[in-house]
């Protein structure tokens, strides 16, 4: 019998109940077991974190089910369950929270500079929306 090829999200299909690594627009990382995905690519993660990295540090928050929008979806694969060796430190939500602040200061801080010296220059900068102008 030959095997019939899906095409589009349809190969989302085979990822049911599968634990996967979403990467979002936005830049979050969200880790949980695919339950449910559409024609639209819209996903019901089950069990899910959504996972914070900074350096080499990283922090999971527990969200539970959660409902992601298809055009969301940056990229998604599988997690190998198996493979427990990560290269990085787990922390606590309270410290990983606190290094993502004390990150984004610093962006923050570097981009005014940079804006600044642009702007003695007769340029302006535009730039990327962040987490947070988006909400």
């Amino acid at each position: 019998m030959n095997k019939i090829e899906l095409e589009g999200t349809a190969h989302l299909l085979d990822e049911l109940d599968k634990k996967l690594m979403v990467l979002l627009r936005d830049g979050r990382t969200l880790i949980g077991y695919l339950r449910s995905v559409d024609q639209f690519a819209n996903l019901v993660l089950h069990q899910t974190i959504e996972r914070i990295h900074v350096g080499r540090e990283y922090g999971d928050i527990p969200r539970g089910v959660f409902i992601v929008r298809g055009e969301n979806v940056v990229l998604l694969g599988e997690i190998d369950t198996e493979k427990t060796d990560l290269p990085l430190i787990e922390v606590s939500v309270d410290e990983i929270l606190d290094a993502q602040r004390k990150e984004h200061e610093q962006k923050q801080e570097k981009q005014k500079l940079l804006s600044k010296a642009l702007k003695e220059r007769g340029l302006h900068l535009i730039t990327d929306l962040t987490h947070d102008d988006m909400f």
